[in-house]
């Protein structure tokens, strides 16, 4: 039996972009010297984007069920019998109902232990509704899978992690979204993974405020004294090492961001604007706090460019390889702490470069 991971990956969109990286990434050989790769579609689709796509030869070895997973080999488990319309770059009923029913396997796989860890092609959170699902994307529908009170989404790069405060909400529901409880627990879930995850023994996170120039003492809102600033000494007290509330166009302007481990944004574009302008092609969305590891790509669907070899497979990648970094540091850690319960000496952790490693 290998020792490699098991890396389950769901295949998106069918008329978006997902199965060009998906087929992109996995046709370098050298992937499978670090993992046993399962995606959960369909042939007759993955041959129609290879096709598309003109992807050469390339082709999967096909299986029944996660456990039959052929080492040196990119597996994949045929999640319907039926033939599917695949109409690229269009949004579709058919393009969110295949997505779902990819996305339900892998993550059965996943929670029953089948597969080590999740790397999930982009959805169209519209067409994929269903009396099945009905969220805002994936980071919350496997929170409910996954049981956890609370998740966070975690963008990381080589040189820069943002998480969010709130998510998938509208713009005008935001400041009664933030309040100094939520704030506390996603400083929590940021500190607690950048140790268990990324083995940074000390992290330091930044804060950003909600209002331009952080409110400018009061003068442009009141939310960073009454809320944000109470939440940050709060979790300082509690041993998390964080500062702030900076504001968010010079923090990262001036690069200030570089002098942190990660960074806590209040809403969705206030972080993701500037972390998809710095690392859009090798930035990875990971889902913190659940029990079992999830990645994926920071773009979306892409259906601009579906079907014409347009599409970049960087983040892909690198959104396979942590995956796979995270999956190990968890582990090892758990051995080291259990070493450790037993009388096996001091953990040690070290700062975990990901880029350096994936390379």
């Amino acid at each position: 039996m290998s020792d490699k991971l098991k890396i389950g990956i769901s295949i998106g969109d069918v008329n978006g972009i997902g199965l060009e990286v998906i087929i992109k990434t996995l046709s370098n050989p050298a992937i499978l010297n670090y993992c046993t790769p399962i995606v959960y579609g369909h042939t007759k689709v993955s041959s129609f984007h290879r096709k598309a796509n003109n992807l050469g030869d390339f082709s999967f070895h096909v299986i029944n069920h996660a456990n039959q997973a052929q080492v040196k080999k990119a597996n994949m488990i045929n999640c319907w019998e039926e033939d599917v319309k695949i109409e690229l770059g269009q949004v579709t009923e058919t393009g969110g109902k295949y997505a779902l029913l990819s996305l339900e396997r892998a993550t059965a796989d996943l929670v029953n232990g089948d597969i080590d860890a999740l790397v999930t092609a982009p959805i169209n959170k519209h067409n994929i509704q269903s009396e099945t699902f009905k969220f805002p994307g994936h980071t919350e529908y496997l929170q409910e899978k996954s049981g956890s009170k609370d998740v966070l989404m975690f963008l990381i790069s080589e040189n820069l992690r943002v998480g969010v405060v709130t998510g998938h909400i509208p713009v005008k529901d935001v400041p009664t979204s933030i309040t100094k409880e939520k704030i506390l627990s996603k400083l929590k879930l940021i500190n607690e993974s950048l140790k268990k995850d990324f083995w940074i023994e000390k992290p330091k996170i930044a804060v950003l405020g909600l209002n331009p120039h952080a409110s400018d003492n009061g003068l442009l809102g009141a939310e960073e004294a009454e809320i944000i600033t109470p939440a940050i000494q709060e979790a300082y007290d509690k041993g998390i090492v964080c500062f702030g509330p900076y504001p968010a166009d010079g923090f990262f302007g001036n690069g200030s961001y570089k002098q942190f481990d990660a960074v806590l944004a209040m809403y969705h574009d206030q972080g993701l604007i500037p972390f998809k302008t710095l690392a859009f092609h090798n930035g990875v969305n990971y889902t913190a706090g659940l029990n079992f590891v999830r990645t994926s790509p920071d773009h979306g669907t892409g259906y601009d460019i579906a079907g014409k070899d347009l599409a970049d497979s960087t983040s892909f990648t690198e959104a396979l390889f942590s995956a796979i970094h995270i999956v190990k540091n968890r582990r090892e850690q758990e051995e080291l702490l259990s070493n450790q319960l037993r009388g096996g000496g001091k953990v040690v952790e070290t700062q975990f470069d990901i880029k350096d490693d994936a390379s």
